[in-house]
């Protein structure tokens, strides 16, 4: 496999900005769409438990019904793909079974050989429920993801807008997730940056790296 030369990973980086205004017409295309969904299905996890589904929204009515619960913001029916990234909530150990079983069709090993990970698993998430924060700590999972998602994208000439701005009780609502075991927690528009969106070119603030960074 060869690898990613350092500066064009920088530059990849410097490119992308949360992306203001879209393009309607240009749309991501089929190979480069399915490279993101990898992104997205391969981001790390805690205990690699994958908390998650990821709602892909391109059809126009369902993106224009998501408008008014994004307070107005066009990115969601501008862009080409529009990303709903949801937590599967209250996890216990029917969750834990089914990522057993993936490891054992994946691995090739006896399902008896992961007795041992089973057990640390559930007993992680039982102490997280018993101290209130299981869903908490499963939701920042969700981030891994939408950082590996936002990268990828770059990497690909793709842009993208991150967006907590939203109802998510209504986006729910409108994907059918009310009553089910997942609730919606960030969202990203991904597509091609209009040319006359004025923030394209702007530079990009950051503080410096002296600032961030502490070597120890």
């Amino acid at each position: 496999m060869a690898n990613v030369e350092p500066q064009t990973v920088a530059a990849a980086l410097q490119w992308r900005y949360a992306t203001k205004k879209f393009d309607p017409v240009k749309k991501i295309p089929g190979e480069t769409w399915r490279a993101l969904e990898d992104a997205l299905a391969l981001s790390p996890s805690s205990i690699g438990l994958q908390p998650w589904k990821f709602f892909v929204v391109t059809d126009q009515v369902m993106k224009e019904r998501l408008v008014p619960a994004a307070h107005q913001q066009r990115q969601v029916a501008e862009c080409s793909h529009f990303v709903v990234l949801t937590v599967r909530k209250n996890l216990g150990a029917e969750h834990v079974e089914k990522h057993i079983d993936r490891m054992v069709e994946v691995h090739g090993v006896v399902r008896e050989s992961l007795a041992r990970f089973g057990q640390m698993a559930i007993r992680n998430l039982d102490q997280a429920r018993a101290e209130g924060r299981l869903d908490v700590w499963q939701t920042h999972q969700i981030y891994i993801a939408l950082g590996s998602f936002m990268t990828a994208a770059a990497l690909l000439g793709v842009d993208t807008c991150p967006m907590e701005g939203f109802e998510p009780q209504k986006f729910d609502e409108i994907l059918g997730l009310t009553g089910t075991d997942y609730g919606s927690v960030v969202a990203c528009a991904a597509g091609y940056r209009s040319d006359d969106d004025k923030y394209a070119t702007r530079k990009k603030v950051r503080f410096k790296r002296e600032d961030v960074i502490v070597k120890l």
